[in-house]
């Protein structure tokens, strides 16, 4: 149980802290000695309450010109998703937008770098946008989804406020397709239950951190954890 409790802390320190990338963590942390299986179904329900608190916490940033069609991005992801894992191997998929990735962490760093306002594609940013509905609706990675919504948000609380919004409409989703699908069960629920305490003990020491931290560190832990998940996605699946 130590293990559940550690990586429920500190997956839940960095969503608080940064907003997305607890997946990654919860799941990096578990790998050791856990099968996925029972993993995806219990970070889903703890994950879902962190979505509503930081939405709510930060929800006069949030802009619904960026949370509105990604959310139905997300929603509409899941259509071709199921297509494309009956047809096409998902581990390939996956290093693809890994790549995808690692090159758009790096380009919002050099950006950072500059420390200047650079006029951004719309075009391109209507692609970012679609393959990171597409990659979320398919597995539930919101990497690219955070590199756009990165790309339009100016301040950590506005980015927080806005992929959270997005996390809600995807995670109610999923809890239908897993509860359908039998996948979520009654043990699952009782550790759920007894985690709680760390994930908010976890989340509220993440939110603390950040309101104290310069808001350039932060968005720079985003950019780094971006590309630690492009680089996660492509190992894990080569």
């Amino acid at each position: 149980m130590w293990l559940w409790i550690l990586a429920t802390v500190l997956a839940f320190f960095i969503k608080g802290l940064c907003g997305f990338a607890n997946t990654l963590v919860f799941t990096s942390v578990l790998a050791f000695g856990v099968n996925n299986v029972n993993i995806s179904p219990i970070e889903l329900l703890l994950g879902y309450p962190t979505n509503l608190i930081l939405t709510w916490k930060n929800r006069i940033k949030l802009k619904p010109k960026v949370y509105i069609p990604l959310s139905i991005l997300v929603l509409l992801g899941s259509i071709p998703g199921a297509l494309l894992l009956k047809n096409v191997d998902a581990g390939v998929i996956k290093i693809v937008f890994g790549v995808v990735v690692i090159l758009l962490g790096i380009e919002l760093f050099l950006r950072e770098l500059k420390e200047i306002k650079l006029r951004s594609s719309k075009a391109l940013l209507g692609v970012i946008g679609v393959l990171s509905g597409l990659l979320c609706g398919l597995f539930g990675v919101g990497a690219l989804l955070a590199a756009y919504v990165g790309r339009v948000t100016e301040t950590g609380d506005e980015f927080k406020a806005n992929i959270s919004a997005v996390f809600i409409v995807e995670n109610t989703f999923r809890i239908i397709l897993y509860s359908i699908l039998g996948i979520i069960t009654l043990n699952g629920i009782k550790t759920v239950l007894l985690l709680i305490p760390f994930m908010l003990l976890g989340l509220f020491a993440g939110i603390k951190s950040s309101s104290v931290l310069n808001d350039k560190i932060v968005k720079k832990l985003v950019i780094l954890l971006l590309i630690i998940s492009g680089v996660f996605m492509i190992v894990s699946n080569a």
